[in-house]
């Protein structure tokens, strides 16, 4: 892997992902450890750590994205609300060092619960296809 960053590695191609939405500031990629089916990672292609060292008109140009992924994901799964999480340090939950926001999916009757599960491989591809803009 030549990027130090394993999501600037998934931007350039180094790493495989199941793709959703792509342009030419972010990119949108299923969560393989997700919270729930669907669960969707948000990036910019530019790195920045986190939030505060993340320029003005980039995070905005993210977060525009992010309700274009959320409001297409809402639709097709179908699910009934997502939440939306972005962390901020390792105090606060962030494992990768590169600006990202989970676009979270939920489903009546299930609990609200923030834990990770293995996703399968093969329902992974299915639900990138199914969700891909």
């Amino acid at each position: 892997m030549k990027n130090d960053c394993i999501f600037c590695a998934i931007v350039a191609g180094e790493i495989p992902s199941f793709k959703v939405y792509e342009d030419d500031f972010v990119l949108a990629y299923l969560d393989i450890n997700p919270f729930t089916k669907g669960h969707v990672l948000v990036i910019p292609k530019t790195h920045s750590t986190g939030l505060l060292d993340t320029d003005d008109d980039a995070l905005a140009a993210v977060v525009m994205r992010v309700k274009k992924v959320a409001a297409h994901m809402k639709a097709s799964l179908p699910c009934d609300g997502f939440n939306i999480l972005q962390n901020n340090g390792e105090a606060a939950g962030q494992t990768v060092k590169h600006l990202h926001f989970h676009i979270i999916p939920r489903y009546a009757g299930e609990p609200l619960a923030f834990e990770s599960h293995k996703g399968d491989m093969s329902e992974l591809a299915a639900l990138a296809n199914r969700l891909r803009m």
